[in-house]
This record gives structure tokens, sequence and C-alpha cells, in this order.
């Protein structure tokens, strides 16, 4: 394993500006390669360290999201099945709030489309949906590739606290109201 990590160290080093930019195009291609964004975020850390990792992360999950808007509309069968997803995880009448975003965000289990797909709902013009996804994405990027530096120093208990107080702050950011439309309300049975 140090083998094939020094291998891909000496790869960074020699690649010059390159790497940085291959990157941030990993990033973009992740979705369709189906690769889930923590793992690229830890890459990031581990090749980059905090600082140029973070924002190579911040950079490629905000080009994925600017993507993801412009190409959803054009997909109505994805569109339909995150739609559905959505209100399964989350229910009918719920949406998130920017924060509960971007504390999902956090969670490695969670659909980054999803989520992506919950704000565009919450948000429908594109400045706002672009400043809402730099708000949710900027944890996620920080976090995981701070994490990736010093991944060898967290503890099994250390991860599962942290993976329960997500939990709890997921609960206490949510929304605590919805609306329901009077004809949905008064369906004909």
């Amino acid at each position: 394993m140090d083998d094939q990590l020094s291998l891909l160290f000496v790869m960074v080093e020699t690649a010059g500006f390159l790497a940085p930019i291959a990157f941030i195009v990993f990033h973009i291609l992740r979705q369709f390669l189906f690769i889930p964004v923590p793992l690229v975020c830890l890459t990031g850390g581990i090749l980059f360290g905090s600082l140029f990792g973070s924002i190579l992360s911040i950079i490629g999950l905000m080009l994925s999201s600017i993507l993801f808007y412009f190409l959803i509309n054009r997909m109505p069968k994805t569109h339909a099945k995150l739609s559905n997803l959505k209100k399964r995880w989350f229910g009918e009448y719920r949406n998130l709030s920017v924060g509960q975003v971007a504390v999902l965000r956090l969670i490695p289990f969670i659909h980054y489309h999803l989520l992506n797909f919950c704000l565009i709902e919450r948000n429908r013009s594109f400045r706002d949906y672009v400043k809402n996804s730099w708000i949710t994405n900027l944890p996620l990027a920080v976090f995981y590739t701070v994490f990736g530096e010093f991944i060898s120093q967290f503890t099994p208990s250390m991860i599962l606290i942290i993976l329960v107080s997500l939990g709890i702050l997921v609960f206490v950011l949510r929304e605590k109201v919805t609306v329901i439309k009077w004809k949905e309300f008064f369906k004909a049975i």
C-alpha cells in the first residue's frame, strides 16, 4: 500500500500544473463513474494538502453542481427518480433548509445529486442555486479534505461520534414549517 501511495505522490509531483487540472476534471467525471464525493475530497487532502485540496475540491464540486443544474431538466427520467427519492426519504411536502443540505452533504451515505435536486427545488433561480451550492459545498470540501490529510490519526470511535453529531445537526436544522396546497390536502379519495 505504501508503495502505491508513494507512486501516486511521484506522479502528482511530476505532473506539475496538470495535476490540479486533472483533479478538477476528475471531480466532474466522478458523477458518471459513480465514485462518492467524500472519497474524491479525501484524495485531494492526501495529494494536495488541506488548503490546496479544499480549493480544488470546491472548484470541482461547484462545476459539478452547475453541470447538474443544466442537465437535470433535460433528463426527465432522472428528474422523476430524484423526485420520488426525495419524497421517500424526506417526505412529499418537506423542503430541506440550506443548513440541512450542508450537514447532509457531510454524511457520506447521502446521494450528492439528490441534495442538489433539493436545492434546485428550493431555489428556482440559477443565481440562488449557485450561492446555496457554494454554501453547502464549502463544508463538504473542507471537512473531507482535512479529514483526508489526517485520516491516519482518527479512531473508529471518533468517526462514530462525528456521524452521530451530524445526525443531530440535521434534526436541529430542519425547517419547522410545512406548506401543503389546498387541493392536495383535500384530495378526492
